[in-house]
Formats: C-alpha cells, sequence, structure tokens
C-alpha cells in the first residue's frame, strides 16, 4: 500500500498507516477529553478544551501547570511542554511545605508527577482492572414503567448509537469517554477502537474501569428500549425498508481467517460465480476501518466474504489485515523456514537486558515511523534509579509499558530501550535483508510500514504454485516495494510478466533494484498511476503476453486507518478512494480475457 498522505503532527512525525495506534491513545486522550469537557470551564475558549490538555492532565499534571506550559510553547511543541512540567513539577517537589518536613523525591519520580487528586480517571491507575468494557452489571428495569423519550444530549446520543446498532453498554462508555460534546463520527470511532481492545493481545493488561453517565441506569435502560422499539417499527413496513440495519462485520477472535500454519481450520467456502477467474485476484487492507467499509469492498468484489488474518501468528509482530479473494484455500502451505514467533526468536541479544516485569513477547503493529531519542532518554531516567534486580513502582512500571507498545521498543541495555533498525523491521515483515537499504532512513520506515507481511500472503499465494509450474504473469496494483513479488519469489513461482503500478518513485527504485539483483528472468513493467491503467492499455499487454494469470494489491489506507483523525473519510478519502480503482482494473481485465478465451 502506498501512504502518500500527511498525518497528525505528533512527536513530529506521520501517522497514515497504524491501526493499531488508535487502539492505545484512545484510553488517554478519550478520557481525558471526557474528564475535562464536564468541568465547570470547559466552555470557555482556551487549551482546557484540547486533546493536548487532556493528555498531559491524565499524566497527573495539575491542570494549572499544564495551562501554563501551553501558553509558553504553544500545543504543537509535546516534547517542549513534557519538559516544561517536569521542571515545573521538580521545582514544587523541591519546595517545602510550610508545616512539614520537604518530602524527597528521586530524579525518576520527577520523571513522573504527582498524582493530582482531581483526575477522576487515570490510565496508569492501579485502581482500574480488567477491560474498560467490564464491570457493568445488568441494569434494573420494571416492566410496569413507561419508557422515556430521550430529551438531554446525553441521551440523545445514546439512542441515536443503539440505533445505529451499537450495544447499550458501548453507547453509554463512549459517550462517557469521548464527552457529550462529541460528535457521533467521534463517538462511533471510539466505539470500534474499543472492540479490538478487547481482542486477545489487547494492549494494557490492566485497563480502567469507567465512570458511570449521568443518566440513571433504570432511565438508561429505558432509552435503549425506546430506542429499539423504534427502529422495529420500521420492520414489515414495505417499500424497500429492510428489517435492520446493516450490521458491520465482526472481526474473528483468534483473527487466523481461513486458517495459519498453527491453527489449522476445516473450512469450506463457496465463490460466487462472477468471481471466478481468470484471473485470480488478492486484495488486502488494514482491519480496522470506520464502519461499513468493509461491506462495500466486499460488495464491489463480488460479494466474497474477507478473510480476516493477524500476522502475529506467523511472525513476531502483530499486523491486523483483511484479505478479500478468490484464491482456493485449499492445501496452503508456509514458506520454509519459517520466521520467528517471538521477540527473543528474533532478537535474541535483547533477551539479557529484558526485564521480568515487561510480558511482551510479540510486538505490535509495525509502524511507518519511530521513538524519538527525547523519548527514549525520559525512560532511562525514569529507570535509573532502579538496581537491574528491583521493580519499579507500578506507576513507573505502567508509563514505560505503555510507551514500549506504543512505539515497539526493545530493551538493548540496563534501563536502555530503543526503536527498532529499518533492518530488524525487515526481518519481522519477511523481506530481504537490506532490501530497502540505499534509500532516506525515513523512507526505509515509512515503505516497509505500508507493506505486506511476507509470509501471511506466501501463505495465501502458496496454491499457485502447482496451479502454474510454468510461472504466471502477474498484475500489481500499489506495488510499494514489490511485497507481493517477493512473496511469489520466495515461493518458488516464477513470474513470466508484471505489470507494477506504483506511485512512489523510491518504491518502484527498491523494486527495480530487487528485480535485478535476484536474477529475475521475466519482464518488469512499471507505472506511475493506477488511474492511467485504462482499457486500451490493458488491452494491450493481454495481446503481448496473453492475460494476467493474477491481480494483487492493496489500496492506500490513509482514509481508512483509526490514527488518522482528521481525514478518516473512508472509501470516499482522497487516497482510499483508490480502492475504486482496484475494482475498476480488475474488473476491465475479467472482461477483456473473457472476450479473449
Amino acid at each position: 500500500m502506498d501512504g502518500n498522505t500527511s498525518g497528525v503532527n505528533r512527536n513530529n512525525v506521520d501517522w497514515d498507516t497504524e491501526d493499531e495506534l488508535d487502539e492505545i491513545e484512545n484510553f488517554t486522550l478519550s478520557s481525558s477529553s471526557a474528564n475535562l469537557g464536564s468541568g465547570e470551564g470547559s466552555s470557555s475558549p482556551g487549551p482546557s478544551n484540547t486533546k493536548v490538555f487532556g493528555h498531559f492532565v491524565s499524566m497527573g499534571f495539575s491542570q494549572k501547570m499544564v495551562a501554563k506550559a501551553i501558553q509558553e510553547h504553544g500545543e504543537e511543541d509535546a516534547d517542549s511542554i513534557l519538559e516544561s512540567l517536569l521542571l515545573y513539577s521538580a521545582l514544587e517537589n523541591s519546595t517545602p511545605e510550610q508545616d512539614s518536613p520537604p518530602e524527597q523525591s528521586s530524579p525518576a519520580e520527577q520523571c513522573f508527577p504527582p498524582q493530582q487528586q482531581q483526575i477522576d480517571s487515570d490510565p496508569f491507575s492501579s485502581d482500574y482492572e480488567g477491560s474498560f468494557l467490564d464491570g457493568f452489571s445488568d441494569l434494573d428495569s420494571s416492566d410496569n414503567e413507561e419508557i422515556s423519550i430521550p430529551t438531554s444530549e446525553e441521551e440523545k446520543k445514546l439512542v441515536a448509537l443503539v440505533k445505529m446498532g451499537y450495544t447499550e453498554l458501548e453507547a453509554s462508555i463512549a459517550i462517557e469517554r469521548c464527552g457529550v460534546d462529541s460528535s457521533l463520527v467521534d463517538l462511533t470511532d471510539f466505539i470500534s477502537a474499543a472492540q479490538f481492545s478487547r481482542a486477545e493481545d489487547a494492549h494494557f493488561p490492566l485497563e480502567e474501569k469507567p465512570r458511570r453517565l449521568h443518566i440513571d441506569d433504570k432511565k438508561k435502560r429505558k432509552l435503549c428500549e425506546y430506542a429499539m422499539s423504534k427502529r422495529k417499527k420500521k420492520v414489515g413496513l414495505g417499500n424497500g425498508i429492510i428489517e435492520e440495519d446493516d450490521e458491520a462485520l465482526h472481526l474473528p477472535n483468534p483473527m487466523i481467517g481461513f486458517g495459519t500454519p498453527t491453527h489449522l481450520c476445516q473450512i469450506h467456502r463457496s465463490i460466487p460465480e462472477a468471481a471466478t477467474g481468470p484471473p485470480y485476484f488478492y486484495y488486502e487492507n488494514v482491519a480496522l476501518t470506520p464502519k461499513g467499509v468493509w461491506n462495500t469492498i466486499s460488495r464491489f468484489l463480488y460479494d466474497i466474504q474477507p478473510e480476516f488474518v493477524d500476522s502475529k501468528y506467523f511472525c513476531a509482530a502483530a499486523r491486523k489485515r483483511g484479505y478479500v479473494h478468490n484464491l482456493p484455500i485449499e492445501n496452503r502451505f508456509p514458506l520454509i523456514p519459517l520466521p520467528p514467533q517471538t521477540i527473543f526468536d528474533a532478537f535474541p541479544m535483547t533477551r539479557r537486558w529484558w526485564p521480568s516485569w515487561d510480558e511482551r513477547r510479540q510486538l505490535n503493529c509495525l509502524q511507518t515511523c519511530i521513538a524519538s531519542a527525547k523519548l527514549t532518554e525520559r525512560i532511562r531516567l525514569a529507570l535509573k534509579d532502579y538496581d537491574e534486580d528491583e521493580i519499579p513502582p507500578e506507576r513507573v512500571r505502567r508509563y514505560v509499558l505503555y510507551e514500549c507498545r506504543k512505539w515497539n521498543l526493545v530493551w538493548v541495555g540496563k534501563n536502555k530501550v530503543a526503536p527498532l533498525e529499518p533492518d530488524e523491521v525487515e526481518t519481522l515483515l519477511g523481506f530481504p535483508k537490506n532490501h530497502t537499504r540505499g534509500i532516506s532512513r525515513t523512507d526505509r520506515f515509512k515503505s516497509l510500514g505500508n507493506s505486506f507481511q511476507i509470509d501471511t500472503v506466501a501463505y495465501h499465494l502458496s496454491v499457485l504454485k502447482d496451479r502454474f509450474p510454468n510461472g504466471i504473469n502477474l498484475l500489481s496494483l500499489f506495488s510499494g516495494i514489490g511485497g507481493a513479488e517477493i512473496a511469489l519469489h520466495r515461493l518458488g513461482i516464477r513470474m513470466k510478466n508484471v505489470v507494477s503500478v506504483e506511485i512512489s518513485a523510491v518504491s518502484r527504485t527498491v523494486v527495480r533494484t530487487w528485480w535485478e539483483q535476484t536474477n529475475q528472468k521475466g519482464n518488469l513493467y512499471h507505472l506511475a498511476d493506477v488511474q492511467e491503467l485504462n482499457a486500451d492499455r490493458l488491452e494491450h499487454y493481454i495481446n503481448t503476453f496473453g492475460g494476467f494469470d493474477l491481480v494483487v494489491g492493496g489500496s492506500p489506507c490513509n482514509n481508512l486507518a483509526g490514527s488518522n483523525r482528521h481525514h478518516r473519510d473512508g472509501l470516499e478519502g482522497k487516497e482510499s478512494s483508490l480502492f475504486y480503482d482496484y475494482f475498476r482494473i480488475l474488473d476491465l481485465v475479467k472482461g477483456l480475457m473473457a472476450r479473449y478465451s
């Protein structure tokens, strides 16, 4: 997938593909905004109404202190804000109160400001245990009470979310965490992220228990009954009104699709007649998308149901993706040798320094960017006062683990963490070592973060080896750095002709270099823009070498990924709408090949 877009300014990096970030940050930013939104001064303009303000307040700094730091540096410079807050905190701790002796604080404790009593929910507090969707018992209701009609803004949004198909519990927590003033889009985004945080590999072993909404329990249940009754009244009215709202596709748990090398499944699926080849096709995108996106993708791609797979079942890093394809699913086989399955298998040197309280054994989704040196230094300072065998306080551990999970930091020395290097990311994703060497470090991380996980894709494409013993003709759309081509090469499937369409000149250079270095005997045709691939050009290629055996690609996920809060416009977004070009080209190929068959 190509990810040429500008992201949210956070630590001076672009976020444009990582679906895991939203699962982590919704815990802190949303909870902070919700807490502040209910305060007395929330209606006045100023920094107290921003997520930046809420983020630092949730870390334990006082509201007054945060407001002062933001006024001094502005909201964009998060590092300077944090440095000032640490300085304020250190000065405050070093000033003894008039009636009590001074309390000594270590440098590590200065990295973590004292808890403020007015903060209702701290994402690092040990007072909260279990999933934040737990802890809500069934609400009492009385059959002889009348159904309430929603009146307040909270009640109206609760009813609206239930009408959209979300549960009462999900709607309640979303409103409480995001704030009453949040839009329905923000609330649905939060619910989607929360659903995934409940998965087997949830980011926090201990999470917050939400505070109750201001709506009392009985009234809340009545409101939901009212919303459900309004939906049921539409049933059977005719004139095209369906019985229920379109259901969102639910991700499986575990996310193993139609099976993995370690989780074999006996599944039979039937392919709609319109989807049968030639050619075979294979489409990929992020699993975590706005509601309804995968329904639309499935509908356009001949009503084939997606196969959702997390690459943590193939390698040492998570990567939740959906795949729509018409490939057979029987007799798949993995690449040999099998890739490392844990962090210690992939990077044995880290075991020496890995603390016992860091229970991670796999990494989260690999990003398009890395943590700053300032962050790793703050972590080192937070841990410097604790011996190697000494377990830091829980608050320190929670902060360090939060940052380690968010940025995929690994332990490289005593109390020292570091981000992955590009060649280490290549290893985890199944690319040849130094595959992206020769381009800038920024471009290496960006192109790798947008790429396929080779072992996962190769497992799905392995069924083609016996079907095409003499090689295949490949149409590779949104080729990136050649993930599909490398998967076929590693499977031993010869590529006779490859038409590769990729807008990034840097990525095209990486693919061309790999093609030459691996002594490929076939023909590689490079195009820059999928929108220039029309019927005439496709017909020329089909006449030249007899058609395509496989059409593969993953259109940009910039407007689909949960991290893109500014332009998460779904398939109507500027970049992600290129999915329709994938379908357009695939349909043209199918039509042209049917004509010549």
